[in-house]
């Protein structure tokens, strides 16, 4: 790696730790360094209106930090390439426009959007789907059906069905999450150019409320409303939210009436969204199909434990399926969680699964499930299954063993209790809402990259939730 282009690496480490994720990747991953010439640094920028948006937008902060890069002297130059020729390069006038006389202006109007440039390239978002979510691993069933075709027509032609939005709605566990990824992993894998994303309700909420607070919702609905097919969990949670509700609303207008895919799913149908204030909002929601997923009978459950025995290469005997079948029946996750708990099982005490280990394990969950679920609760049994003493988890220790004991005891109580944020911090040694937060991501993070920390989440959240 050349001079100029380490200058640039740790300068895009500064922006990444200072700019929203969106705003980085729309604005600086495509900028490229050129080069550095008596404490002038020239940047290659896929247009002019890359130019004129940096200029406009992030000006102090490029200054600052090619400054502390190069010297106080330093300055900047951008290069617009056409064709296979770059412009002359474009001096930095520290925060004005900069002289546009050396570059051919895009045609027509002026565009504000920077993912509808003609001639820019395509901004890559990560679709944030998982693979495991795929329809391959989806089992239909009498309780699913309807949904499940619906989801496969919409994979097919995204905004072209009249089930535009697909709201999935049910109790939790039921496979809501699943069937709405698996809808965005086949568009991704037969028109790999289309833009999908998934997202959490509460996810999409922290974006807006961050925005709000920079003064950046203009690039915020520019960002969601560049989306081909946007997948939005939990939608329940928009309730209450009156400013949140609006923003989303502009954003459903936007991509609905450009012909692009919505798939929404709630805990409720769209009538029980009691909490949705915007009446413009919930009347949208009931513009596609509504469709419920029902909790599976004995034979969509034996399906469902055979599936994923077998994808995990676990091999069990009949009776072992259809005592697990029988005696789980609220729902998928419940099943999952107890095959994984039988697995963890045989493995750590080096047994084979047989019926009476099913029927010890079961008899384990069902006793835990009495219990009042809390988080000083989780805080134990996740101090327990880690072998760390649970006063030590709320000392201010940083013993990376404990700092992860109190990550996971977070990613829990928020997933599984209704206490706050703030709440929870306090409660798991007294931080704030932003450490748990941080914690939750790291735990999910985590998931992604270590297959053995990903069954011990998978193990607890089985006993947690059974």
């Amino acid at each position: 790696m050349q001079m100029h282009q380490q200058i640039w690496h740790r300068c895009l480490q500064v922006f990444k730790d200072n700019l929203n994720y969106e705003t980085y990747k729309a604005f600086f991953e495509p900028v490229k360094s050129l080069g550095v010439k008596q404490n002038i640094l020239t940047l290659e920028v896929p247009s002019q209106f890359f130019v004129e948006y940096i200029e406009e937008h992030f000006i102090d902060l490029l200054k600052k930090t090619i400054r502390k890069e190069i010297g106080p002297g330093a300055k900047l130059e951008y290069s617009i390439p056409v064709g296979k020729k770059p412009t002359k390069p474009i001096p930095s006038r520290d925060g004005t426009h900069v002289d546009n006389t050396h570059v051919q202006p895009p045609a027509g109007p002026t565009i504000r959007n920077p993912f509808i440039v003609p001639g820019l390239k395509k901004l890559e978002i990560p679709s944030q789907l998982n693979a495991e979510y795929s329809f391959a691993n989806f089992v239909e069933g009498d309780c699913n059906r309807l949904a499940r075709s619906a989801g496969l027509a919409v994979a097919d032609k995204p905004g072209g069905t009249p089930y535009n939005p697909l709201f999935l709605f049910g109790a939790s566990g039921l496979g809501k999450t699943h069937l709405a990824q698996a809808i965005g992993i086949k568009v991704k894998e037969q028109t790999p150019e289309k833009t999908v994303l998934y997202l959490n309700a509460t996810k999409f909420t922290t974006q807006f409320t961050d925005a709000h607070l920079k003064n950046d919702v203009n690039n915020f609905l520019h960002f969601y409303q560049c989306i081909d097919v946007l997948i939005i969990d939990d939608v329940q949670e928009f309730v209450n939210k009156k400013k949140t509700q609006s923003t989303f609303f502009e954003i459903f207008n936007h991509l609905h009436l450009r012909g692009k895919q919505l798939i929404l799913t709630a805990d409720r149908p769209p009538v029980e969204l009691n909490g949705i204030v915007d009446e413009r909002l919930l009347s949208r929601f009931k513009w596609g199909l509504s469709t419920e997923l029902q909790t599976p009978g004995y034979q969509t459950r034996l399906a469902i434990l055979k599936n994923r025995a077998y994808r995990d290469g676990i091999e069990l005997a009949d009776d072992v399926l259809e005592y697990v079948a029988k005696n789980i029946v609220k729902n998928v996750r419940e099943l999952e969680g107890v095959l994984i708990g039988l697995l963890a099982q045989a493995t750590l005490n080096k047994k084979a699964i047989t019926l009476e280990l099913a029927q010890s394990t079961l008899e384990k969950l069902t006793n835990h499930n009495k219990r009042e679920l809390s988080v000083d609760y989780i805080l134990q049994a996740v101090s327990d299954y880690f072998h760390i003493d649970a006063n030590l988890v709320l000392s201010n220790t940083r013993r990376r063993e404990v700092v992860q004991v109190r990550q996971v005891a977070m990613y829990f109580a928020k997933h599984l209790t209704n206490a706050s944020l703030k709440g929870i911090g306090v409660q798991l040694g007294k931080k704030d809402h932003a450490t748990v937060l941080h914690a939750c991501r790291t735990v999910n993070d985590l998931m992604t990259t270590d297959r053995r920390f990903k069954l011990q989440i998978q193990e607890l959240e089985g006993k947690f939730t059974s």
